[in-house]
């Protein structure tokens, strides 16, 4: 073999060595890189306590459930069980870290909006209806019914305590029809206007097997609290067992949602319906019979004016 041969050989020799140690290196790598990603797992798994499943994203949390959901049967029952005691209902009971958001007045333009602020955060609602505004938005109860209850708020929303009783018996009984034609099913749920109500009204709530709610949170809304102050409202007085007191044809309490969602968030308190609370954590017998001093002395009392609860 002559000189320049022997010569290519060798670096062709060199050349493959080369490579192989290129490659070797090249697996080392990787082989390092997968050790470090294995064992970055394994410490973030222990600081989680063992938990693999990802993290809750922030908007869910106001779903958050730290009880057993009260199953439908169970929530019709509580209805029946508090519609034939007769009494009106301002909180339900402490034991659980509930609250229920309730919308007056309804439905409207607002309405729809509300709706997309509720769904986004699985907050579900209950909703009190006025007779001649769903005349107005006919399509809308049937679609709030998907978030939560619908409730009867009377037919005109007048002051019932001023009315005659064939007229007032009128109010209530007619808005429960309307509310059964448009969403398919007959309202459990029976909110007088203001909170005005004497033994007559209770009574015909009774009578037509519904429960009367009342609230102990008024976000003060009707009265032209603006966003700030309906979350502020809702910031120094919610607590659990609370009924929240709103109203959906308001534009500034459609502003306020998201304030006062973050606050039951924050407060981790979870929203509910009003059948479910009172199914999960319902008042006692004595907060019943205390009536708004059973939550508190303000309790569903309200200083609104002709378009208030």
């Amino acid at each position: 073999m002559s000189l320049d041969a022997r010569t290519r050989e060798r670096r062709r020799v060199a050349a493959r060595r080369e490579r192989r140690r290129r490659q070797v290196r090249r697996r080392r790598a990787t082989a390092l890189a997968i050790l470090a990603a294995l064992l970055l797992g394994i410490v973030l798994i222990a600081a989680s306590g063992g938990a693999t499943h990802p993290p809750t994203p922030a908007h869910r949390t106001a779903a958050a459930r730290p009880h057993p959901a009260a199953a439908p049967s169970q929530q019709q029952a509580a209805l029946t069980r508090f519609a034939a005691a007769g009494k009106p209902i301002y909180c339900a009971g402490r034991g659980h870290r509930l609250v229920a958001l309730t919308f007056d007045d309804g439905p409207g333009p607002y309405t729809r909006l509300a709706l997309r602020k509720l769904q986004a955060a699985h907050a579900p609602a209950t909703f009190f209806l006025v007779g001649k505004e769903i005349d107005a938005y006919p399509g809308l109860p049937a679609i709030e019914r998907g978030v939560g209850p619908l409730g009867d708020h009377t037919y005109t929303h007048t002051e019932l305590t001023t009315l005659d009783a064939a007229t007032m018996q009128s109010e209530i009984a007619r808005t429960q029809q309307r509310v059964a034609t448009a969403a398919g099913t007959p309202p459990r749920l029976f909110r007088p206007p203001y909170g005005a109500r004497n033994p007559a009204i209770d009574a015909e709530a009774k009578a037509l097997g519904m429960v009367e709610i009342l609230w102990d949170v008024d976000t003060r809304d009707s009265e032209g609290a603006n966003y700030a102050g309906i979350a502020a409202n809702v910031r120094h007085q919610v607590k659990p067992g609370s009924i929240v007191l709103m109203h959906e044809n308001r534009g500034q309490t459609i502003r306020a949602l998201d304030h006062v969602l973050n606050t039951l968030r924050h407060n981790q308190l979870t929203p509910v319906t009003v059948p479910e609370l009172l199914a999960a954590d319902p008042p006692t017998a004595a907060q019943l019979a205390a009536g708004p001093n059973g939550c508190g002395a303000s309790a569903g009392k309200s200083a609104e004016g002709s378009s208030g609860a």
